[in-house]
């Protein structure tokens, strides 16, 4: 069975909620984003996924539109 590549983001600026993205939405937009969550909290994460420096407002807007693109 066919399995889509996802990947696994906490997001928040104070409490983290947990996000499952896609692989298909790394584009610059998203890129962007992980090299400030590389910049702010590496990659060796406790909480078994990548950290994103943003609100969650902001996240769900990007992926939004990644989603309609």
């Amino acid at each position: 069975m066919y399995q889509k590549a996802i990947l696994l983001f906490y997001v928040g600026e104070v409490q983290k909620k947990r996000f499952v993205v896609p692989i298909s939405y790394l584009n610059p937009s998203f890129q962007n984003l992980l090299s400030q969550a590389e910049e702010q909290f590496g990659f060796d994460h406790p909480m078994g996924g990548l950290t994103i420096p943003c609100t969650e407002e902001a996240f769900i807007n990007l992926t939004f539109s990644l989603n309609c693109s």
